[in-house]
């Protein structure tokens, strides 16, 4: 006596289940990875989101501080994102701080940055409001770049560089062409 087929429907609900299931996955997975990413970076080389932290809301007009941060972090609005990085920053003796940028052409941030830049710095977990402006006098260049080599003689600054630091660059190097610095100056919101 001939069997008749099995008939496709519970095969079918089998996939789709599956196929649900594994997209349930993979959303989750998506979910958290993105929250994670949006709350901890930017990370080493990796852009981040929105910079946390508790927001310090008082007039900085001194910067030297910064110096003992050895690593800064900016976020600036593109298009209607939040985007963030890890960068240097340095403060010259008199208290100015400047954002330090190589290859400045080349990244994704720094052509975006306009004139009176609004912008979020943390230092050390603290976020500060501030403006940002680059600087292309050759005077004020040299002194950011000159506040940057002093800052980098700070071993422990020197190990956050791209390869692991190594040996920190001569104080008389000098500045390249392709080197950017924005100045960085304190709006706060209260």
């Amino acid at each position: 006596m001939p069997t008749e087929p099995e008939s496709p429907q519970p095969k079918s609900k089998t996939l789709k289940r599956v196929l649900l299931g594994g997209l349930a996955v993979v959303a989750v997975v998506a979910l958290t990875g993105g929250g994670y990413w949006a709350l901890t970076c930017p990370c080493d080389g990796t852009p981040g989101f929105v910079l946390t932290g508790e927001v310090h809301d008082e007039l900085v007009t001194d910067w030297t501080f910064a110096n003992d941060v050895d690593l800064c972090q900016v976020q600036i609005s593109i298009g209607i994102r939040p985007h963030s990085v890890n960068l240097n920053c340095m403060a010259t003796p008199a208290g100015d701080l400047y954002l330090s940028c190589s290859f400045g052409e080349r990244k994704y941030w720094c052509p975006k940055v306009g004139p009176e830049e609004p912008a979020r710095l943390r230092l050390d977990g603290v976020v500060y409001p501030v403006v940002l402006n680059r600087i292309m006098d050759p005077a004020t260049l040299d002194a950011a770049w000159m506040a940057r080599l002093t800052k980098l003689q700070d071993p422990a600054v020197q190990a956050r560089q791209p390869g692991g630091g190594g040996s920190p660059p001569a104080l008389d190097s000098q500045r390249p062409e392709s080197w950017w610095t924005f100045h960085v100056r304190s709006a706060p919101t209260a």
